[in-house]
This record gives structure tokens, sequence and C-alpha cells, in this order.
């Protein structure tokens, strides 16, 4: 039986592999995973199956496609074996002795609310959802539902989207109180973000657990953007900061420019050099009136 450390060490490395996009070597780490007797336990622990997709995805290789695809496909019967091993369980407990013997009353009464509560067992446990009549909550549920289903990781890590969408839009409207425009709001940032095919991990996360179903329902915009997006927003703001302090340091009075908010032509510039030296200086341009920056290249 493939122990918890061996899996989630090869785990990690295939994680590795896909945030640095090079995938070499991730056959052999396949193929160790192919000579491992995997448990559901492990094999939910580990979120190993998440793993091996994103390698699948990622690699142009047709031989690591071919045996992620094989791993992923043994593993999903792993998951289905104990969804039917409910099932039955459950099948036994509604024919067993006991129960075709209490009086019919009780017996109509026992199979209409089994009828009512029954849900098809599903391998993460969540707690009960409330139920609402609202179509507004309930479209918003649906698109969640829809989000979360954006790729197969949710098979792979057996998740009932439902219930996981269910709890996210229950989170907001405890929250916010209505179903107004801050609550649609707040809806479509979570439903574009969790889609964003450029941010697989934030969905990843939510649908291990890693980001629970009440975080996921206040991050910030910031906070559920993608790594690349980040670093974008963290170098655009450098460089607002550094034009800022380059128009307020020293500068050449002027009424060569015009400023665009107010009009007026008393301004002051600065000159650097921000390209190659073949190239033409950046000129940064402060109005003195009002205060508006710009750049003039």
């Amino acid at each position: 039986m493939a122990k918890n450390q061996d899996v989630e060490r090869i785990a990690k490395k295939l994680d590795k592999m896909v945030h640095k996009k090079n995938t070499d070597g991730s056959l052999d780490l396949l193929k160790e995973l192919k000579n491992m007797t995997m448990c559901l336990e492990t094999l939910q622990s580990t979120r190993v199956g998440m793993s091996v997709n994103a390698v699948r995805k990622q690699s142009s290789d047709q031989e690591v496609q071919n045996l992620a695809k094989a791993l992923i496909k043994s593993w999903k019967k792993l998951i289905d074996g104990s969804e039917g091993k409910s099932e039955e369980k459950e099948k036994k407990k509604n024919d067993s002795p006991v129960r075709t013997s209490s009086t019919s009353k009780d017996s109509r009464s026992s199979e209409t609310s089994s009828k009512t509560t029954a849900e098809p067992p599903a391998v993460t446990t969540f707690p009960p959802v409330p139920v609402t009549t609202d179509s507004v909550r309930n479209k918003c549920r649906e698109l969640l539902v829809t989000a979360l289903q954006t790729d197969d990781d949710y098979k792979t890590i057996g998740v009932n989207c439902g219930v996981l969408a269910a709890q996210i839009e229950e989170h907001i409207f405890e929250e916010i109180k209505s179903t107004d425009m801050k609550y649609k709001s707040r809806l479509r940032s979570r439903i574009s973000n969790l889609k964003d095919q450029k941010n697989p991990d934030l969905r990843r996360n939510v649908l291990c657990g890693n980001i629970s179903a009440q975080t996921i329902a206040s991050m910030t915009s910031e906070a559920m953007a993608s790594a690349e997006m980040k670093q974008m927003r963290e170098t655009l703001t450098k460089e607002s900061i550094r034009e800022h302090q380059l128009s307020r340091v020293g500068g050449t009075e002027t009424d060569m420019f015009v400023c665009k908010k107010c009009k007026g032509k008393s301004c002051t510039y600065t000159q650097v050099q921000t390209r190659s030296a073949d190239e033409p200086m950046t000129t940064y341009v402060l109005c003195n009136d009002c205060g508006q920056r710009w750049k003039f290249c």
C-alpha cells in the first residue's frame, strides 16, 4: 500500500514542474505512482490526482499524457467504488427486516422522509446548506457550479460542486442580507475568478478545501487574482510611484506644454533616459497649477 509521505513527495514534485512550466522528468514520477497501490484515503489527503491532471494538461509528451490519463481513470474507480458501497449500504438498510416489520403508517412516513432527504453520496463531506426558493439566489448558485466545473479537477478530487456552490452563496447572502447590486457584484467577481483559465490555482484550492467557502465568499479581487496578475499590478504600482517621484524632484519650468485637465501652461518637466542610449529620452511633465502629471515620449 502506498505511503502518504511518498505520494505527497511525488505530488509536490509534479506541482513544482507545473509551476515552472517544465515537465521534464514527470514520466519517471508517473511510473513510480503506477507501481504504487493507492487507497482512497491517500488519494484524498495528498490530492495527487490534481497534480497528475495538471501535468497531463501541460505536457506535450504523448507518453506522459497517456500514463496520466490511465492513472486518473484507475483512481476515479476508487471514488466511484466508494460511492457504490455507500449506495449499497443504504439500500440494505432500507430493505432490512426491522424496517419491513414496522407498521404501515411508520413505513409510509419513513419512505416519504427518505425520498425527501436522500442525496447522492459524495466523497467530500459538507455541512447541510439551507434550501432557498429565491430565483435570483438559485440562479447564482447554478452559475457558481458552472464556474467550479470549468475543468475536470472537481471529478478527480471528488467534490459535490452543487453543495460547495450553495455554501459560497449562503455566506455571501448572510453578509449582505439582500440580492441587491452589491450581492450580484460580489457573486460576479467570484464566478469570473473561478472560471479564469489563467488562474486555475484559485479554483483548485477552493475545490480541495484549502480556501474555505466562507473565505472565498469574502476575498477581495486582489487576493483572488492570479500570480501573473499580482506581479503585473506590483510592476504598475512601482512604475507609478517612480513617475510621481521623478515629476516632483527637480525639473525645469516651461510654458511649452498645455495641461489637458486645467488647460494651464505653467508646467515643470523632467527628462530621463529610461530606454537604451540610442533611444530618445522620456519626458515627465507636471502641471504646477492643478498637479496633473503625464508622460511625454
